[in-house]
C-alpha cells in the first residue's frame, strides 16, 4: 500500500493535529470574515488568541504562542498596520512595551471567542459531552507532555 493511501486511511497524530487545527482555523477565520474581519489571517491568531484587553508584553505573547521574538515582531507589525493592536509603554516598566488591542482588536477577540465556543459546542454535540470533555483533557495532557520550546512551525 502506498504511504499516502495508508496515511489517508489511518492518519497519524501529526496529520490529525494539523487537520484539526486547519479546520478550526478555517471555521474561525471564514466566520470572522462574515463579521467584517476579512483582513485577519490565521498567523495573527498567535497574538489575538492570547492578547489581554489591558495589554500583554511581546515576549509573553511569543512564549504563549510558541513563536520566536522575530516572528512575533512581524505579526505584531502586521496587526498594528491593520489597526488591531497598538504598542504602548508598560506602566510597570517604562523600558518595556505592551501590546494593547484597539477597539477593532477587542471586537475581533470577542467575536473569535464566541466562534470558538460555537465550535466547541458543535464538537461536544457530535461526540457527546462526556467524550468531548475526556478528549479535551487527554489532548491537554498530550500537549503538556511534549516539549513547548523549539523552532517555529510557522514563519
Amino acid at each position: 500500500m502506498r504511504r499516502s493511501t495508508r496515511k489517508e486511511q489511518d492518519p497519524d497524530l501529526g496529520i490529525l493535529a494539523v487537520q484539526l487545527s486547519a479546520r478550526v482555523q478555517r471555521e474561525i477565520f471564514t466566520r470572522a470574515a462574515e463579521h467584517g474581519f476579512g483582513d485577519v489571517r490565521p498567523r495573527h491568531g498567535a497574538v489575538l488568541a492570547y492578547l489581554d484587553a489591558e495589554g500583554t508584553r511581546p515576549g509573553e505573547l511569543a512564549r504563549l504562542a510558541g513563536r520566536n521574538k522575530q516572528t512575533m515582531g512581524a505579526i505584531l507589525d502586521e496587526l498594528e498596520r491593520l489597526g488591531y493592536v497598538r504598542r504602548a509603554p508598560d506602566p510597570a516598566d517604562r523600558r518595556a512595551k505592551l501590546i494593547i488591542p484597539t477597539d477593532r482588536g477587542l471586537e475581533f477577540m470577542e467575536v473569535s471567542d464566541g466562534l470558538v465556543d460555537l465550535i466547541e459546542q458543535h464538537l461536544s454535540d457530535a461526540l457527546g459531552a462526556d467524550l468531548y470533555r475526556e478528549f479535551r483533557t487527554a489532548l491537554g495532557r498530550g500537549v503538556a507532555s511534549l516539549p513547548a520550546i523549539g523552532h517555529d512551525t510557522e514563519g
